[in-house]
C-alpha cells in the first residue's frame, strides 16, 4: 500500500508543478500583452486558461482518489490538504491573468494613454512573488515562503496609491475615463494575484511545518 501511495503522490506532485508552470506562463503572457499592446499574446493567455481549468479539475480528482484509497497520514496528508487549497488558488490566478489580458485587449482598441500608476513595478513584484512561491513549493522551503507573505504588503501599498492616482487623472482627463477604469481593474487583478500567491506560500509552510499561519501576526508583518 505504501509503495502505491508513493507512486500516486509523485504523480500528483508532478501535475501540481505542471499547473504552477502553466499559471506562471499565463500571467507572464497577460502582462506582456498589456505592456506591448499585443493582441496575439492576449489570445494565447485566453487559450492557456482552458488548459489550466482542465488540469485543476484533474488534480482535485486525484487528491480525492488518494484520500479515499490510501488514507494518508503525516506529511502526505498535509501535502494533500495543501495541494487541494493551492490548486484552487492557482486556478483563480489563471482567471485573473485572463482578466488582465482582456483589459489589455480592450485598451489596444483605444488611443494609448500613459499608465496612471507604476504598473511595471507592481507587475514585476507580483510576478516575482508567484515565481518564488513556485520555487518554494519545489524546494519545500518554508523560509522563502515566509518572505513572500511579507512582500504582499508592497503590492497592497501600490494598489492603494493607484486608486488615488486614477481618480485624480479622471478629474484631469474625463475623456479618458473608460481607459482609466481598465487600469483600475488591472491593478486590482494584480493585487488579488498577490493575495492568492500569499495563500500558496502559507500552504507551503503548512506542508513543511504543519503550522497554519494565515492568522498569525508574526507571519503577516503586523505590529504586535
Amino acid at each position: 500500500m505504501s509503495k502505491h501511495l508513493d507512486v500516486e503522490m509523485e504523480k500528483l506532485k508532478s501535475k501540481l508543478l505542471s499547473l504552477t508552470g502553466m499559471v506562471e506562463e499565463g500571467l507572464e503572457k497577460a502582462m506582456r500583452s498589456f505592456e506591448t499592446r499585443d493582441k496575439a499574446l492576449a489570445k494565447q493567455a485566453f487559450e492557456q486558461d482552458h488548459l489550466i481549468d482542465e488540469l485543476e479539475v484533474e488534480i482535485e480528482e486525484d487528491c480525492l482518489k488518494i484520500f479515499a484509497l490510501h488514507q494518508p497520514v503525516a506529511i502526505d496528508l498535509r501535502y494533500l490538504v495543501g495541494a487541494l487549497k493551492m490548486n484552487n488558488d492557482l486556478e483563480r490566478i489563471g482567471d485573473l491573468s485572463v482578466n488582465i489580458a482582456e483589459r489589455g485587449y480592450y485598451l489596444t482598441k483605444r488611443p494609448e494613454i500613459s499608465a496612471p500608476f507604476d504598473f511595471k513595478t507592481m507587475a514585476a513584484k507580483t510576478h516575482s512573488m508567484l515565481k518564488r512561491a513556485i520555487d518554494a513549493l519545489i524546494n519545500m522551503d518554508d523560509e522563502a515562503a515566509q518572505q513572500i507573505i511579507l512582500d504582499d504588503q508592497e503590492v497592497d501599498a501600490i494598489n492603494k496609491e493607484m486608486y488615488t492616482m486614477v481618480f485624480k487623472r479622471i478629474k484631469e482627463s474625463p475623456q479618458d475615463v473608460e481607459c482609466l477604469i481598465q487600469y483600475l481593474a488591472i491593478s486590482r487583478c494584480l493585487e488579488r494575484i498577490a493575495d492568492y500567491t500569499t495563500n500558496i506560500a502559507e500552504d507551503v509552510i503548512y506542508m513543511v511545518c504543519g503550522k497554519i499561519v494565515r492568522h498569525d501576526p508574526d507571519f503577516q508583518g503586523w505590529d504586535s
